[in-house]
């Protein structure tokens, strides 16, 4: 059977047109996504002549292409948070990440996006004693920072046998992230934002006299600019050096699984969950009772974020940890897979900044972004509209300061090797 089929979570629509010309605006939106469409929505809805470019379809990248989780964590370790920072910064990044979740819940409900959203919280869960050690102790961090979390262990957690029990987040849970992103797009184009699509963007100059974004078939000359590229940043000269890598993670999906089997196999609680590993992994049950996994093993590159496909390899070693983790669903047959690109940080916290006095910017939420993208999109365009910047804004805030790129791909391929010892080690 052949998997690289990278369909995702639901079809595309019809594109919009591409820009063509010159077209004059008050903010112009880089990149499609959640972050941006969210910003883009916040922005029209506030009065503001607003236009949004992307390079393929609203919602195409990484905000249609994820596992569909809804988290209040972020990718950084809360215990290396807690010793490297203040208290009150590892409290106010943990209340930035319960707002999105919130923030996302309420774009749910307000604007009646149907996504199979389940409130259902999700499980840090532990393949091994070290991981549920590890567990413990950031449950316990991250509660007395004032998070939603709480830790769990034994059968009554109702999770899968070989998962020892983990960290349950109190809010959030999942969705599908195709169908959302298609409903907020729909609510974009209903804003009267001007929506272009199959727009590449080649550069954004910015001066005293506005922003000047050059495409292929036109330019967009603006007063202000907001770019919500997350891992396409690394290819436009006015983002921050040094920010950003771009990572390709992939997911697979089973073929439909009975409830029957999965309450066999003690996933009674049917929680989503992800590992404690270096590189995680994600696995859920979907309403089509098929289940989605992924990450485990990441790719990255140096050259321009061109169109790609899946690597048979990467597929291969999620299908075969997949059958180690379930061994009771060995038989059950993948039916697809896909992927996509997501920005990551060498601090793996979320960054937001001022690449110019009149353009701002949002990236690498590492992984955990499909909340946190909106949310920060929403506070930035608030700032461009001239409000005051809240504290969940001021937690992620760039201060400029160099950070050092820490990933390459020998880098990422240690990380999947050092998991693979461990949950060797595991099983002796």
């Amino acid at each position: 059977m052949n998997l690289l089929t990278e369909t995702g979570w639901a079809g595309g629509p019809v594109a919009e047109p591409p820009l063509a010309g010159e077209v004059p605006c008050d903010v112009a939106v880089v990149g499609g996504g959640v972050g941006g469409m969210t910003a883009a929505l916040r922005l029209a809805e506030s009065g503001a002549d607003v236009v949004l470019l992307e390079a393929q379809t609203c919602g195409w990248g990484a905000s249609s292409r994820n596992a569909g989780y809804v988290t209040n964590s972020i990718a950084a370790d809360p215990a290396l948070l807690a010793l490297l920072l203040r208290r009150e910064k590892v409290r106010a990044l943990f209340q930035f990440a319960e707002s999105a979740v919130e923030f996302t819940q309420e774009a749910i409900a307000s604007r009646g996006i149907d996504c199979d959203f389940e409130k259902v919280g999700i499980v840090q869960a532990a393949v091994s004693k070290g991981q549920l050690r590890k567990a413990r102790r950031n449950a316990k961090i991250m509660a007395e920072a004032g998070s939603s979390a709480e830790f769990v262990e034994g059968p009554g957690a109702g999770l899968p046998e070989g998962f020892l029990g983990g960290m349950r987040e109190g809010i959030g849970g999942t969705l599908n992230p195709g169908k959302y992103v298609l409903g907020l797009r729909d609510a974009v184009l209903a804003s009267g934002a001007r929506v272009f699509e199959r727009t590449q963007v080649r550069d954004v100059s910015a001066g005293t006299a506005g922003v000047t974004i050059e495409t292929a078939g036109g330019r967009v000359r603006a007063k202000q600019a907001l770019l919500t590229t997350n891992a396409y940043g690394k290819d436009l000269a006015i983002t921050p050096r040094r920010l950003v890598s771009p990572v390709w993670t992939s997911l697979v999906e089973t073929e439909p699984v009975s409830p029957e089997r999965l309450d066999a196999i003690g996933w009674t609680s049917r929680a989503p969950m992800v590992t404690a590993h270096m590189i995680l992994e994600s696995y859920r049950v979907t309403p089509r009772n098929t289940i989605v996994f992924g990450t485990r093993r990441l790719e990255t590159t140096r050259g321009e974020l061109a169109a790609r496909t899946l690597s048979a390899p990467v597929v291969d070693d999620l299908v075969r940890g997949f059958r180690e983790r379930f061994p009771g669903l060995s038989d059950v047959a993948p039916q697809r897979a896909w992927g996509g690109w997501i920005g990551m940080s060498s601090t793996w916290l979320p960054v937001a900044g001022e690449a110019a006095p009149n353009v701002l910017y949002s990236l690498a939420c590492n992984g955990h972004g499909f909340a946190q993208a909106q949310y920060v999109g929403s506070m930035l365009a608030d700032r461009l509209s001239g409000a005051p910047m809240p504290d969940d804004l001021k937690a992620i805030w760039h201060d400029g300061r160099f950070w050092p790129s820490f990933v390459s791909q020998p880098a990422l391929t240690l990380g999947w090797f050092g998991d693979r010892v461990l949950d060797r080690l595991a099983r002796i």
